[in-house]
């Protein structure tokens, strides 16, 4: 391939009839895309000179849910860390084979059959939401936060806070029960 020519089809306008260059093809004025022979030389150059494909790399490694919260819960490192690592006892407690996960760009997540609630940690709080916390009897007045919303519920936890266990781990029961009965009443 010559200096300055490229692989790409290149534009050549056919003559109009009559004129002293070749009149084999016909139009006022059409054009038409021909590709060189040297953009096809140039192609198969390129094809035999090209690196061998990279062999296909293993796929990352992804860390399980219950790996990220523990992560989570040492990287903060302060009070937040120690509250997080107490409701997700708490939670294990209350439901005896919750599932962790890890949703939304790093909030851990307690499910049983539905969220049961979030855990979100913030520079002055620790926010426990309730994904359907509206629909929860909660006698002992636990949620104090997000009690506008008709669906979620929160509890916003400082530093210093203490949260009494078997109230909390009674909501965590009745939040299960509530996915449970949902997802009867759809079944």
């Amino acid at each position: 391939m010559r200096v300055g020519q490229s692989d790409r089809p290149q534009q050549r306008r056919i003559p109009e009839p009559g004129s002293s260059s070749n009149t084999l093809f016909a139009g006022v004025g059409a054009t038409a895309r021909v590709r060189s022979s040297a953009g096809y030389v140039g192609a198969i150059v390129k094809l035999m000179n090209r690196k061998p494909r990279a062999k296909r790399k293993e796929p990352p490694t992804v860390e399980s849910p219950s790996a990220l919260i523990d992560a989570r819960i040492a990287e903060l490192g302060d009070w937040r860390g120690e509250m997080l690592a107490r409701i997700r006892a708490l939670i294990h407690e209350a439901i005896p084979g919750v599932s962790e996960e890890w949703k939304w760009r790093g909030t851990p997540v307690w499910s049983q059959q539905g969220i049961v609630c979030t855990g979100e940690t913030y520079k002055q709080v620790v926010k426990l939401t309730f994904a359907h916390g509206a629909s929860l009897n909660d006698p002992a007045s636990l949620f104090n936060s997000s009690l506008e919303g008709n669906v979620r519920r929160a509890i916003d936890l400082r530093e210093g806070d203490r949260i009494d266990a078997r109230k909390f781990k009674a909501l965590v029961r009745a939040a299960a029960k509530w996915n449970a009965e949902r997802k009867a009443a759809k079944s």
